[in-house]
């Protein structure tokens, strides 16, 4: 699957139940969340860090003990405010904008440190105690979300606000009453009695179906392991990824042991543990010479979370049930139709159109690559016929030899600290923005996580924060890579409260005394996340519904994270980022040509893959009927053939660990990142018409991205917001061109 997402925060009701020239004075960070709101807390829970109202989030203090009371506090105080308000607007005949929208925004408000930084942890530092905490309060939490979200007085005082003030008030508020009246349609507003008591079950349903979902991908993927004691075992195993699997053996052991120690064992000698971790199973599969090993990994791979304990089979089919219900009792025909009314494209259709047309110019050249690598595993001297294990194998023989290098000579030109430098340094020069460090300035949720300040290069002001968690943690963090919202930015009682960022990768961690050395593939997904948190950062939307990635269209919120992947394949960016850990040297310039030259490399099969995923996803929540005979399982091998020129394997199970549609908020939309990656490539064009190696030109264009796709935010449509960075609407062939497909 795409390896970055984002997890889109749409303000607190509506995530529950679906997961202008005016510059007022920014808040220093070191006194930006003071006054936070928070309800009066009884003297039992004074000590309870979800309820501290000052400063950052008490990552390093919140333990599962403190989850449930903080949690049901706020709730019952929010319930009572709620009430309030809708009293009070039950009142009002002309509401104006602060009678609705500044009492909902501080009812908001408590749950930035009650509610979201648990959500957070249940991602990145997942335990049992955590879960049974989390899941306990889950279901009291969507219930009042859909209270929020179907509550009548609100909507009908929005309502009147929308039909007394009309054309008075500004874009920003317009688009907000407008996505208001239509997340309350799409939550069950307009349901009564028993339709609305169906509604509201089907909700909490899911939302502990798709917990689940998460929980055992995660269990699944930790629970494999296979243990290596033998050198033929490791043949072809690069340096780095043996000593990657030695630590994750000596690591297993020490905790195995209770003992937080580790014994001699080395990346020479051994043993060696193979996981389904990401940092380690890709490397395995492209390097192992032990094909019977290959075919152990990349079955456990393809059957994640498919059978015993953890099997989601039946929970997915559950799932597709209750959305097509649901979908039903909003009045439309299926769920696809549901999740693309508050998306940029104009519907299925659109989107299906797009896929023929990428699937079109990929198939061809999907099947002449497919094509290559058999050639060469039979020169290489496999008599076996070629099966899905040794595509990985063979693909990265073939890069070696056509372009004369692996990802284990670009490694030691990436060690983390050297690519950050690199891209802050990139940043500073293409938006005008500095980021400095501020470590100590942030509790965090484990030693690696790192905190960082953003401030605007010409005049000093800060302008947002974010927190880095860059390595993979398999026994507590599940997989991937994704940005996500610790505080949005909004201006409240005249003053601008400034936005924080939480940044989350899977990268390869530091092996001893060796700093982390990251694949081109990592460094390539740190410039994704960061896309996604730049839009966050450095928006200027003071509202925080149309702020930043809140209110931007699903399918248009790629945009940003794909075009700052292109900037991995400028030369001037690699030679600030690279630099070799040991003597300094920037990647040379050979190694760049030959990177650059590969980047089209299996385009087309990439891109058919990626077809294959938003298609099945599209198919499942449009066209399928659930109820039917067949199984999700049997869409996915159809649609294979259409998609995969080496068609899947009968027990390929991978629905059961797709969590971007069951579990991550992609449902029905996971074409989102090859529309994104449309209007993405065109909006890199405009750098290299305007000339890569103009460095004020560069400059100008990158501040004219920032004024525009960075800082709109989702207060103005996004082709409006395209219009206003390009001139012009965004080209359907960008893409092609781009891939040299076209």
């Amino acid at each position: 699957m795409k390896r970055g997402c984002v997890r889109k925060t749409l303000r607190f009701a509506v995530d529950v139940v679906q997961r202008a020239n005016y510059h007022p004075r920014a808040l220093p960070l070191d006194i930006l969340w003071k006054d936070r709101l928070m309800p009066e807390q009884p003297d039992e829970l004074q000590d309870n860090p979800l309820l501290v109202a000052t400063g950052l989030p008490q990552f390093d203090r919140i333990k599962p003990e403190h989850i449930v009371p903080a949690v049901r506090h706020v709730l019952a105080q929010a319930e009572q405010r709620l009430t309030d308000i809708e009293r009070s607007l039950t009142d009002l005949d002309r509401p104006n904008w602060d009678d609705i929208f500044t009492p909902l925004e501080e009812l908001d408000r408590p749950f930035d440190f009650a509610w979201k930084p648990i959500g957070h942890l249940f991602g990145v530092l997942n335990s049992t105690e955590l879960r049974t905490a989390y899941e306990t309060v889950l279901p009291e939490v969507v219930r009042f979300g859909l209270r929020v979200s179907q509550s009548r007085p609100i909507y009908e005082a929005i309502q009147r606000l929308k039909g007394q003030a009309g054309e008075t008030l500004a874009p920003t508020r317009q688009r907000i009453v407008d996505q208001k009246l239509l997340s309350a349609k799409l939550s069950g507003i307009a349901l009564e009695g028993a339709s609305r008591e169906r509604f509201n079950a089907i909700a909490e349903e899911l939302s502990q179906l798709s917990t689940d979902f998460s929980n055992h991908v995660l269990d699944a993927t930790k629970a494999f392991e296979l243990i290596l004691t033998q050198k033929d075992e490791v043949a072809g195993l690069p340096p780095s990824l043996l000593q990657l699997a030695a630590q994750s053996y000596q690591q297993a052991q020490a905790k195995k042991a209770a003992e937080g120690s580790t014994d001699s064992h080395t990346a020479e000698s051994g043993p060696w543990r193979i996981t389904l971790d990401g940092p380690i199973v890709t490397p395995f599969l492209q390097h192992s010479q032990r094909r019977d090993l290959r075919e152990t990994v990349y079955r456990a791979f393809i059957s994640r979370a498919s059978t015993g304990e953890w099997d989601n089979s039946e929970s997915l089919t559950q799932i597709l049930k209750l959305r097509r219900e649901k979908a039903e009792l909003l009045g439309y025909h299926t769920f696809a139709e549901v999740s693309l009314a508050e998306k940029m494209a104009a519907g299925v259709a659109a989107v299906e159109e797009m896929f023929e047309k990428l699937r079109l110019a990929s198939r061809t050249p999907a099947e002449s690559e497919l094509a290559e690598l058999k050639v060469l595993a039979t020169a290489g001297g496999q008599t076996e016929e070629f099966k899905h294990w040794d595509a990985a194998f063979w693909a990265e023989r073939l890069r070696e030899q056509r372009y004369d290098f692996n990802d284990e000579q670009l490694r030691p030109y990436f060690p983390l600290p050297r690519v950050l430098d690199g891209l802050f340094a990139l940043l500073t020069k293409l938006l005008g923005i500095t980021i400095h460090e501020a470590d100590h300035e942030a509790p965090a949720w484990h030693p690696d996580v790192r905190f960082f300040r953003v401030c605007d290069a010409e005049t000093n002001q800060p302008l947002a924060a974010f927190y880095l968690d860059p390595f993979s943690r398999p026994e507590n963090k599940r997989g991937g890579a994704w940005m996500d919202t610790c505080l949005p930015r909004r201006r409240f009682r005249g003053q601008v409260e400034l936005p924080v960022a939480h940044l989350v990768c899977n990268g390869t961690p530091p092996v001893g005394d060796t700093p982390s050395l990251m694949t081109f593939r990592e460094v390539e997904t740190l410039f994704h996340e960061f896309g996604h948190g730049l839009q966050h950062m450095l928006t200027t939307v003071d509202e925080a519904d149309a702020a930043g990635i809140n209110g931007v269209e699903w399918d248009a919120v790629e945009l940003p994270s794909q075009f700052m992947e292109n900037w991995c394949y400028h030369r001037p960016t690699i030679r600030g980022l690279s630099g070799h850990y040991q003597t300094g040297e920037p990647l040379p310039d050979e190694l760049f040509d030959k990177l650059t030259a590969a980047r089209n490399f299996r385009a087309a099969s990439m891109m058919l893959r990626q077809l294959h995923f938003g298609m099945t996803d599209m198919y499942l929540h449009h066209q399928f009927d659930p109820s039917s005979s067949e199984s999700p399982f049997d869409v996915q091998r159809r649609l294979a053939e259409k998609t995969s020129v080496l068609p899947p394997l009968p027990e390929d199970r991978m629905l059961c660990a797709f969590s971007h549609i069951f579990s991550g908020g992609y449902a029905a939309g996971y074409y989102s990142y090859k529309w994104a990656e449309v209007l993405s490539a065109d909006a890199f064009g405009a750098f290299e018409e305007a000339g890569l190696d103009n460095e004020s030109a560069v400059h100008a264009t990158g501040r004219r991205f920032r004024d525009t796709v960075l800082s709109l935010g989702g207060s103005r449509h996004p082709l409006e917001v395209f219009r206003a960075f390009r001139g012009r609407d965004p080209d359907p062939l960008a893409l092609l061109r781009q891939c040299g497909l076209a």
